[in-house]
């Protein structure tokens, strides 16, 4: 019988952990048990999917600075970048209405992605004003600083994002484990 047991906890435990791990990190977001506005998380996880792929379309602008593309093309990339801002804008605009419902680590979150999505918005103008200025210059130095200002925001815009969902996801993790014990 004691073989028996030696052998069905470690089992029990990796069919435990490997369940846990199927489940994704915005499901873990979305569950979480500590005061989280589920709306809230919801908006979180989108404004993370929105900020990645702003991130991937600045990365490529600032490549596009390496080559000899058009205006056009260039034109097009910040376009699709502004499109990705507003969409983000938008999010946030939703997770603002939403604040009060949300826990402290939520409400933070929203404090902190206020200020750097609107220094990337404001760049983002700045780019396309400097591309509509300078047509002829699509391969100056300027809009290289440009466009590597923006994939910077852009990039430090989806960590924060990301960091504060991870956040909240191992703060739902410790409440579940501070239930168990408790009920111990």
């Amino acid at each position: 019988m004691t073989n028996y047991r030696r052998l069905l906890f470690p089992s029990m435990l990796a069919l435990l952990v490997a369940g846990y791990l199927m489940i994704s990190p915005a499901t873990r977001a979305l569950a979480s048990s500590v005061g989280d506005s589920k709306e809230i998380s919801t908006l979180l996880s989108e404004a993370k999917s929105e900020a990645i792929e702003l991130r991937e379309d600045a990365e490529k602008m600032s490549a596009f600075t390496r080559t000899k593309l058009s205006w056009e093309s260039f034109a097009t990339k910040i376009n699709e970048i502004r499109d990705h801002v507003n969409k983000t804008g938008e999010l946030l605009a939703s997770l603002n209405q939403a604040r009060e419902t949300g826990s402290p680590w939520q409400q933070q979150a929203i404090d902190h992605i206020t200020p750097a999505l609107k220094e990337l918005a404001t760049n983002t103008e700045s780019t396309i004003e400097h591309l509509n200025e300078n047509r002829r210059l699509v391969h100056s130095k300027e809009l290289e600083d440009y466009c590597f200002v923006n994939y910077e925001l852009a990039k430090e815009l989806t960590a924060l994002v990301g960091d504060f969902i991870d956040y909240g996801e191992t703060e739902a993790r410790f409440a579940e484990l501070q239930k168990k014990v408790n009920a111990r």
